[in-house]
């Protein structure tokens, strides 16, 4: 071997390690031991994941976190398309992510090779892009183009595919083959500014507004636009609302936070059906955030600020379209608005006094169930005593479905930023420990929970090796209802009383195994002993901890409101 021959698993993560990568997720298999190999020598921060689903739904948490690229591989086959649920997550959410896929060896390829199966066409439709490696010199140029999708507009996930033959394949490559783009480490790498007469015109639209109001999305954290968002809303007085991954667009203590909005909402419906314009930002006005495309109702007066131009009209058809970067979008609109802003926000002064007035209403309202003393645990008491322990740097991970809706709902960000992170790109059950694991590592001296109920954590339960051999102090805290709660919640809603099917789980102590796999394990029965608790488990730094809560086993009362695909919402079910 001359100086610089390597193998094409070398190749590949030298080329990781050129785009500083953080830690990846991943099971080998013998399609791509040449890259195993080389992570050893070289020391790739990488770490055996047991399904490879939840290797993409903790790189996909640690992305949406700390705003860089996540990273996994997969061995050919059964390895590959257990990929497909998490990165429907990340393409659907707009997370940063590559992973490197192993395939056959070409020459016997189609030859019935053991795991083999067209995993492209599997693929393809789950990623952003997918790129198939078909010469060994031709993988860091790859890799680097992966690198520049997944991070350019709005961002997704890459599959590198690479057979077999290539990554156990040498070629002679130079250092200078190895080059990698900063910009391309991090989401977003490239933003594009909105054109100036369309911002002109949003100015003049939200400076006339007697009762403005901004509906945030998830696109708010992707761009990184928090900061300008609570400058807008505090400069000009307009209140903001988010969506279940908006949250922490802005403070949730602030006093021009109007909370959740869609299907479960505390105050912001209302406010939405009065506004007389919506600087909707970062947001897709997806079934739920609509609540069935329902709002914003018809005649609204809506601006639609988005990187995504096809995602503008899909679902409301927005009076001004502002195609570009949030962040950048948000700071010209405050600087047009910056000289009259002052005499804005004193004009809707009345106005503004209604959102903390009717928020302290929506509080009392639902207070006896926030700070309810039964037993069964009551989830708005699990939520609130969450809110309390959890410190202001503190980070929700929230599973998909009942999870997502009660901590959308009810956990409070105590500072703008991305510390509730739902997986609602795909809302999928399964996500709520292995995105533990990702946030942990996105922040590792951060005290991280992750929230799941017991159908959930069935799924993931061999994760918890993976956090106990990584050392990671998360705690997950299973709903336990012995059941798939919200399936089971909607079929009481529409079939009635007694009216289950393949609904109920076998009623499981999740404190106990926790414990028998070396791990810090508590149930509470009592609401009283949630406190003491999370506590206990904030202050175990070196190995996972499990609080297994009792709630209730009633099919009426496991939602947060009533599910409007089935029965109208009434006022006064906001909070089950």
């Amino acid at each position: 071997m001359t100086t610089n021959e390597m193998t094409g698993g070398e190749a590949i993560a030298r080329m990781l390690l050129a785009h500083e990568v953080g830690p990846m997720f991943g099971m080998g298999g013998f399609q791509l031991l040449p890259f195993y190999d080389a992570a050893r020598r070289l020391g790739l921060n990488h770490n055996l994941i047991n399904d490879e689903r939840c290797a993409v739904f903790a790189a996909d948490a640690y992305a949406k976190i700390i705003g860089r690229v996540g990273v996994v591989d997969a061995t050919l086959g059964p390895g590959a398309t257990n990929l497909v649920t998490g990165l429907v997550e990340a393409l659907n959410a707009g997370t940063a992510l590559v992973a490197i896929v192993g395939d056959a060896h070409r020459e016997h390829a189609g030859k019935n090779m053991t795991q083999e199966t067209d995993q492209v066409s599997i693929l393809r439709p789950a990623c952003k892009e997918l790129l198939r490696v078909e010469a060994v010199h031709r993988l860091p140029e790859l890799i680097r183009r992966a690198f520049a999708v997944a991070t350019s507009g709005r961002p997704g996930p890459v599959c590198v595919v690479v057979p077999e033959d290539v990554a156990h394949g040498t070629y002679d490559f130079t250092p200078q083959d190895f080059a990698a783009d900063p910009a391309h480490q991090s989401m977003p790498a490239l933003r594009c500014r909105p054109d100036a007469e369309g911002t002109a015109r949003a100015a003049a639209m939200l400076a006339k507004a007697k009762r403005p109001m901004m509906l945030v999305g998830g696109g708010v954290h992707i761009s990184g636009a928090q900061t300008a968002v609570t400058d807008l809303a505090e400069s000009c007085g307009i209140p903001v609302a988010h969506t279940l991954t908006g949250k922490g667009a802005i403070s949730c203590k602030s006093d021009l936070n109007a909370g959740l909005f869609g299907r479960y909402d505390r105050i912001a419906n209302d406010l939405i059906a009065a506004s007389d314009c919506l600087l909707v930002v970062g947001c897709k006005l997806g079934e739920i955030a609509t609540k069935r495309y329902t709002i914003p109702g018809p005649g609204a007066e809506v601006i639609h600020l988005d990187n995504v131009a096809e995602e503008m009209g899909r679902t409301c058809e927005p009076t001004l379209k502002l195609w570009g970067d949030a962040r950048a979008g948000l700071e010209d609109i405050a600087a047009l608005l910056a000289d009259g802003a002052r005499g804005q926000k004193a004009a809707r002064a009345d106005y503004l006094t209604e959102i903390p007035v009717k928020m302290k209403a929506w509080h009392d309202d639902v207070s006896q169930r926030l700070y309810s003393d039964e037993s069964p645990v009551h989830m708005a008491r699990l939520i609130t005593e969450l809110n309390k322990a959890l410190p202001a740097d503190g980070t929700l991970i929230a599973d998909g479905g009942f999870a997502a809706h009660w901590g959308g709902l009810l956990f409070d960000t105590k500072q703008a930023g991305r510390a509730f992170v739902p997986d609602r790109g795909f809302a999928s059950i399964g996500y709520g420990l292995p995105g533990a694991i990702g946030a942990q590592l996105a922040w590792p001296d951060g005290v991280v929970v992750g929230l799941t109920g017991d159908g959930g954590f069935n799924m993931v339960l061999g994760e918890l090796e993976t956090a106990r051999r990584m050392r990671l102090g998360l705690t997950v805290i299973v709903v336990n209802n012995a059941a798939s709660g919200y399936v089971k919640a909607l079929q009481h809603l529409m079939y009635g009383e007694g009216n289950y099917q393949s609904s109920d789980l076998s009623e499981t102590n999740y404190a106990n195994v926790a414990n028998s796999m070396g791990c810090h394990g508590v149930r509470v029965e009592d609401p009283d002993d949630l406190a003491a608790a999370l506590s206990e488990a904030f202050a175990e730094t070196q190995r996972p901890s499990v609080i297994d809560v009792m709630v209730t086993r009633d099919p009426s009362r496991m939602l947060p409101a009533v599910d409007n695909r089935t029965v109208k919402v009434k006022k006064g079910d906001r909070v089950a």
